[in-house]
């Protein structure tokens, strides 16, 4: 999937003049945390976001930085603070010349540049030209999507268990003496593991494979150095 296929094509913008009241309802009004803000040609200009309202004098949360720490930082930092705190428009107080992603877009490559950079949301571009925005919802949305597609016509009990082998036997992380059953897409694990994290990856191949309707954790955990013995936490549940 690509980013014109999860983007939000509506998307609602404001100018650098627009007041920061005006702003904040407009954000409240539509349920958005972020707005796009374009100059009178429609460029792109700035991102203003719910965090550049965080440190505000009208709520008394301004940055409070003590007067040798002020001294360090110098008339700019303290400046620029100012501005942010007591500015009345948005151009004021908006993140300028934002990371921005094209058309084509890949998801992975949308969640690399989210993470990369600490955003949660990206203004989608035609060239030059805004045609949307993906935020973190429009992943979700995605994700959720997933859950209708069309069912795979091999996912019977032998291609699952075939699959999950598969997977599991391809990682670092694979269970010593990996076995697998299924029946009626209802999934068995049976293993050796050494670190929980190892059991969970295992439990998550499984969920993840077409055609599994539930995953049951039959994976015993051992110690490498004392040999010690734990049954997986569903069958120590069952026992009791």
């Amino acid at each position: 999937m690509r980013a014109h296929q999860i983007m939000t094509r509506d998307v609602i913008t404001v100018t650098p003049d627009t007041p920061i009241l005006e702003a904040a309802n407009v954000m409240l009004h539509h349920h958005v945390s972020g707005l796009p803000v374009l100059d009178k040609a429609n460029k792109l200009v700035g991102v203003v976001t719910e965090g550049d309202f965080l440190r505000r004098s009208e709520v008394g949360t301004g940055r409070r930085r003590p007067a040798w720490l002020r001294f360090f930082v110098g008339p700019g930092v303290t400046g620029a603070d100012f501005v942010r705190e007591h500015g009345r428009k948005v151009g004021e107080v908006m993140t300028r010349d934002p990371l921005t992603i094209q058309e084509d877009t890949t998801l992975e490559e949308i969640v690399e540049a989210m993470e990369k950079n600490n955003v949660k949301r990206l203004p989608v571009m035609r060239k030059e030209t805004l045609v949307g925005i993906v935020s973190r919802a429009s992943l979700l949305r995605a994700v959720a999507s997933m859950a209708r597609e069309i069912p795979d016509p091999t996912a019977d009990d032998e291609h699952i268990r075939e699959r999950i082998t598969r997977t599991v036997s391809q990682a670092l992380w694979r269970p010593a003496g990996f076995q697998v059953t299924a029946r009626n897409g209802i999934v068995h694990l049976h293993g050796i593991v050494a670190d929980e994290r190892s059991r969970q990856a295992a439990i998550v191949a499984a969920e993840n494979t077409s055609g599994v309707k539930e995953v049951h954790d039959h994976l015993c955990w051992v110690d490498t150095y004392s040999g010690f013995y734990l049954e997986s936490p569903e069958d120590r549940r069952a026992a009791s």
